[in-house]
């Protein structure tokens, strides 16, 4: 009887032990599956001053209620680092979280239950730990830095089923760059010099769409021709505001390894080693692409590319339907009278600012828009204003006038469509008065 007992009591605690083991087994597992499928992703938006990772999102591994978290719920760290540099390390700190809640796998907000958390951080043109690029002074060029993120729960998550608590998540599963992703890229090559390019199609409408090129800045040259689309606000032009107003347009931006003002002779002499190159990169997109409106062919660009537009139509007046050269910076002791000439008759729009520092408006855009208007250029515009400052309300300076950029940015306004004139008696956009440009008119 007793021996019996025993055999009872021992079978009983060993069935005990071998549960015990199991159940602490399987909560083990289950807590690090769940650690394992937790990750985040970035999304990245092109804001006036450049891109900014305005969210991260993350993957909680299972689901909870939608009022389950506040701003407090994470820590968001970020350590920024840039392989160009030696050492690559740049800066790391904590974003500063403005608004947290439960959404479904595409970020939006859940009704009742999610298994994705967004954080959405404070940005700013002053917020650098919200930059995912980097300007190398020693080369001149913005490239796109590794940004690694860890969120650190803060305070427990109450589902159904339990809490959550302890999450440390530092998994990076990709990110989306709003707009520009929207882009393909591309390279082609002539006469041995080889051109990138970042493009958007619209639609296919079953009829003819008109054709942006925009030419990016010094400091977009390179080889990834993302960075000359979103290192400033270039990917805009693909926007539903700035693609209403032309029902739809094809976007080339062509990039180049250097900078658009190296010429045959010195830096921004006039010419440019690149000017043959890419009027056969744009000549072979339009004819890969049929239904581009070839007598509604527009150019742009600021800067660097500003120069590099005045060169273009200068070079090839009756190709153009229009032009539109931002804070252009080719001196206008380089344009002879006969340049003029061949370029009055060219619709022009010219932006800049009067506190840009680098490229003087006096010694460039002024005299020659003064000359085209002497020459009889019958729709030229210059949109001259006192200086860049942000326009959406957001960002103010410390005695509360609105932030101030650099002068020379007056791109922002292009970008914007925020560049108007009265034409027939109407305020007329820039946007507005390019879509209605054409070699027909």
């Amino acid at each position: 009887m007793v021996k019996a007992l025993k055999r009872h009591v021992k079978a009983f605690m060993l069935s005990t032990l071998a549960a015990c083991l199991t159940l602490s087994f399987g909560a083990g597992a289950m807590a690090k599956q769940k650690m394992q499928s937790t990750s985040y992703q970035t999304v990245t938006e092109i804001e006036d001053w450049g891109p900014a990772i305005t969210k991260v999102v993350l993957d909680i591994g299972t689901p909870i209620p939608k009022d389950s978290v506040t701003t407090d719920t994470f820590k968001v760290h970020v350590v920024r680092s840039d392989s160009r540099l030696t050492p690559p390390f740049l800066e790391e700190g904590d974003r500063v979280v403005t608004k947290a809640y439960v959404s479904d796998k595409n970020g939006d907000p859940a009704v009742k239950m999610g298994k994705y958390v967004v954080l959405e951080m404070q940005i700013g043109p002053n917020v650098s730990l919200g930059l995912p690029i980097n300007y190398d002074r020693r080369t001149g060029f913005n490239a796109w830095i590794t940004n690694t993120y860890t969120i650190t729960q803060q305070k427990e998550i109450t589902t159904p089923s339990g809490k959550i608590s302890g999450l440390v998540i530092d998994t990076f599963a990709g990110g989306v760059r709003v707009l520009a992703d929207e882009f393909t890229t591309g390279k082609a090559t002539h006469d041995n010099i080889t051109l990138s390019y970042a493009s958007y199609a619209p639609a296919k409408d079953n009829k003819k769409n008109p054709l942006i090129i925009w030419l990016h800045g010094a400091g977009e040259g390179g080889t990834d021709p993302t960075i000359a689309i979103a290192a400033n606000k270039a990917v805009n032009f693909a926007s539903e505001e700035i693609q209403s107003y032309f029902d739809g347009a094809y976007v080339l931006a062509p990039q180049t390894p250097t900078f658009w003002m190296d010429g045959f002779t010195g830096f921004g002499d006039g010419t440019s080693k690149y000017e043959k190159s890419l009027m056969a990169l744009i000549q072979d997109y339009v004819a890969a692409n049929k239904d581009i409106d070839t007598s509604r062919i527009y150019i742009g660009g600021d800067s660097n590319g500003g120069y590099m537009t005045m060169l273009m139509i200068r070079d090839y007046p009756d190709y153009f339907a229009a032009a539109f050269p931002t804070c252009e910076a080719l001196k206008d002791t380089l344009i002879t009278d006969a340049d003029i000439q061949k370029m009055k008759d060219i619709p022009i729009w010219f932006t800049a600012a009067k506190t840009d520092p680098i490229v003087i408006p006096s010694s460039y855009v002024i005299p020659t828009y003064n000359r085209l208007v002497q020459a009889g250029a019958r729709n030229v515009q210059l949109s001259l204003f006192d200086d860049v400052h942000d326009t959406s309300g957001l960002y103010k300076q410390a005695d509360g006038r609105p932030y101030e950029y650099n002068g020379h940015w007056s791109w922002i306004y292009v970008f914007n469509n925020e560049c108007t004139a009265i034409m027939n008696g109407k305020q007329t956009t820039i946007m507005e008065w390019l879509a209605a440009q054409s070699l027909t008119k």
